[in-house]
């Protein structure tokens, strides 16, 4: 059942919550052992569902009543495990929630467990986990994207029906394009980050994961607005999305002419024209806009995240919580702790960022790279005088296979190749389904000016009218 149709049913007491979490549990159990989508699940979690019943008979509104939610394994959840995937985490135990696991307990959300993702956030595959990779619920041999392949298999699979994960740099959107899900990027800002283990602390932002327009935008209203806690959140009130195909008719989207040409496949390209085609029969215009430094986006986004990475993960020494490995001195403590905690991705990302950061190599790196993202945000302002949304594939290629990049990390790395510059201007996003290639599904990105992720959920309304809910029938799992 999608979100939208449990939270209905439970609030008008025709269905009881406890049902629906046995039932996402059952589907867990059925499919977990394959797929690893999830690392633990919540042991609260059944008490939580019964308190639910007791909350609506006192007359609490609570728009996701019952509904079975995942959250990546790198947002706090008091009580329960948070390890990033990673080992020098693995026994650590928050002592709080984060800002959006409040909000969704207080909208009657069942916290259901938390799922893998490529350690600390940093990955394209969800094979950079102390825990194993996840496999795609399509084909158990491809890789389901990443970071936040647990949360976007455990979706697609039909395991829950919503899913947090966390973008920095494609990592909602493009997993959301390998396993056949819509996969929102919020506004930077607009998403309390309060509780996000940080990984590149200006690009991370906190997204969503569901199976129909309504749902995500039902599930998105609930994690926005302020939070005092977070310096970096936008003072606003939180808004109630509310996708109306109506206002996507109206709309102008621009085509990134930088996107479509070589290195995409011939099916990504295929794609992004029947999209196209689709919603200009019913009535949306298509301009064509250049932003001509994209080409420098994954240079810049590399040298940008590698650099607060280095930052923000000096943190894990052994010394102050999280696993430590003993030594004769303090010194050799925390090179020790270091040297077994991480893996070798968020060691090489450490190390990249560290030299980019060291005296002499400053602004010949970090500080050119600052420098780009800023022309990167002028052109996307540039671009939105032209038109209400941009759009672009989300990947170049449909899901790979395990292991295909994993000794290649400049290929990986291509992966978000379409991806990162949203991160970079801080702009909201939203991959949907939109077509198929040797079976396996892909995904187009529409972009929109910041704080206008309602455009993002009109437009994608409108295409899930005029396919007929297509992308909502091709479950890969029975």
């Amino acid at each position: 059942m999608l979100a939208t149709d449990i939270a209905a049913a439970v609030n008008a007491k025709e269905l009881d919550p406890q049902e629906v979490l046995q039932r996402s549990l059952e589907r867990i159990e059925r499919f977990n052992g394959e797929i690893n989508a999830f690392l633990r699940l919540n042991p609260r979690a059944a008490e939580e569902a019964a308190r639910l019943k007791e909350r609506l008979a006192a007359g609490e509104e609570l728009p996701l009543a019952g509904v079975p939610v995942a959250v990546k394994d790198n947002i706090s959840t008091a009580g329960l495990q948070t390890t990033c995937a990673s080992r020098i985490l693995r026994e650590f135990v928050p002592p709080y929630d984060a800002t959006v696991v409040q909000k969704l307990r207080r909208a009657g959300a069942v916290i259901i467990g938390k799922t893998n993702l490529d350690e600390f956030a940093m990955g394209s595959s969800t094979e950079h986990s102390a825990f194993g990779p996840t496999r795609n619920p399509w084909d158990y041999e491809r890789a389901p994207g990443g970071s936040s392949g647990g949360s976007a298999a455990a979706v697609s699979a039909g395991m829950v029906p919503l899913a947090l994960g966390s973008d920095t740099g494609g990592s909602v959107r493009q997993p959301a394009a390998f396993t056949g899900t819509l996969g929102l990027k919020p506004t930077y800002g607009r998403v309390s980050r309060y509780g996000l283990v940080a990984f590149a602390s200006s690009l991370d932002q906190i997204g969503t994961f569901a199976l129909s327009t309504a749902d995500l935008a039902l599930f998105t209203s609930q994690i926005v607005g302020h939070d005092d806690r977070d310096a970096t959140s936008i003072k606003e009130d939180a808004p109630v999305f509310r996708p109306d195909p109506r206002r996507g008719r109206r709309m102008t989207v621009g085509v990134i002419k930088e996107t479509l040409q070589e290195g995409n496949t011939p099916g990504v390209l295929r794609a992004v024209e029947a999209f196209r085609e689709k919603l200009r029969q019913e009535g949306v215009s298509f301009v064509e806009v250049s932003l001509p430094s994209l080409q420098y986006a994954l240079a810049a986004y590399y040298l940008v995240a590698t650099a607060e990475a280095s930052s923000n993960l000096a943190r894990y020494d052994g010394a102050h919580y999280g696993s430590r490995v003993t030594a004769e001195d303090v010194v050799s403590l925390m090179k020790r702790t270091r040297e077994k905690g991480f893996g070798a991705e968020v060691k090489r990302r450490i190390l990249m960022g560290t030299f980019s950061l060291s005296s002499g190599y400053y602004d010949a790196y970090y500080g050119r790279a600052l420098r780009v993202r800023r022309i990167i945000a002028d052109e996307f302002a540039s671009a939105f005088q032209k038109a209400d949304l941009l759009l672009s594939p989300t990947t170049p290629t449909p899901a790979f296979a395990l292991g295909e990049k994993l000794d290649d990390p400049m290929e990986m790395y291509l992966s978000d190749v379409d991806t990162v510059a949203v991160n970079l201007a801080g702009l909201p996003a939203l991959s949907l389904p939109a077509g198929f290639e040797e079976g396996l599904p892909l995904g187009v990105q529409l972009i929109a000016p910041a704080l206008a992720e309602e455009r993002l959920f009109d437009v994608s309304a409108l295409f899930e009218l005029a396919s007929e809910g297509a992308f909502l029938q091709n479950a890969p799992l029975e």
